[in-house]
């Protein structure tokens, strides 16, 4: 079975692990391997409707980066936009669908991934321009980081000046800015008390 899953199902696969046989979603465990079998089948659905991530996208609601993480497992699908994927993609089961409602990403990734060229480019450029945008972000917002949770991937192409492709991948993230750690501000009781 393994040599038949497609990379984005194999990393849900434990390595380092052995001995982690399943992680806990909801009230229902889920094994690794059961969730990368679960990932092999939705692609390959998604392959047999010859829709695109922008298509999906534009059925879902979604940005076309959001609909790929609902396919590989990596985000988490509401009752709203099931319907909606149903409706995109019915080769897809009702188990998976259900599955895909009431189980909790796994938001992490195989560091394999980063040997991966465009993985690894896409890395290479944010830690070549992360200083600058971070003291461009510093700039114009303030002290603070960009959230990756209230966050719109979005990711596209256009045409250069010579006519060539060209990748266009915009982040939207919520700006959080650093607060003083004030003491009469902390609801919480202090472990020194």
């Amino acid at each position: 079975m393994l040599s038949q899953l497609p990379r984005a199902a194999i990393r849900l696969l434990p390595r380092r692990q052995p001995n982690l046989h399943c992680y806990r979603y909801h009230s229902k465990p889920t094994s690794l391997t059961a969730q990368a079998g679960r990932v092999h089948r939705v692609l390959s659905a998604k392959a047999d409707s010859n829709l695109t991530y922008d298509d999906l996208a534009t059925c879902l609601g979604v940005t076309n980066t959001y609909a790929a993480q609902l396919l590989l497992g990596q985000a988490k699908l509401t009752p709203e936009t099931a319907k909606k994927l149903r409706a995109a993609l019915p080769a897809v089961s009702d188990d998976d669908l259900e599955d895909m409602q009431n189980s909790f990403p796994m938001r992490s990734y195989d560091d394999e991934i980063l040997k991966e060229p465009h993985v690894y480019r896409t890395y290479e450029a944010i830690t070549h321009y992360g200083e600058a945008m971070k003291a461009i972000i510093n700039e114009q917002c303030g002290d603070g980081i960009m959230s990756a949770i209230d966050f719109y991937c979005d990711v596209g192409t256009s045409i250069g000046k010579h006519g060539e492709k060209r990748v266009v991948i915009t982040f939207n993230g919520k700006f959080l800015p650093f607060i003083e750690q004030k003491a009469e501000d902390n609801g919480a009781m202090s472990p020194r008390d």
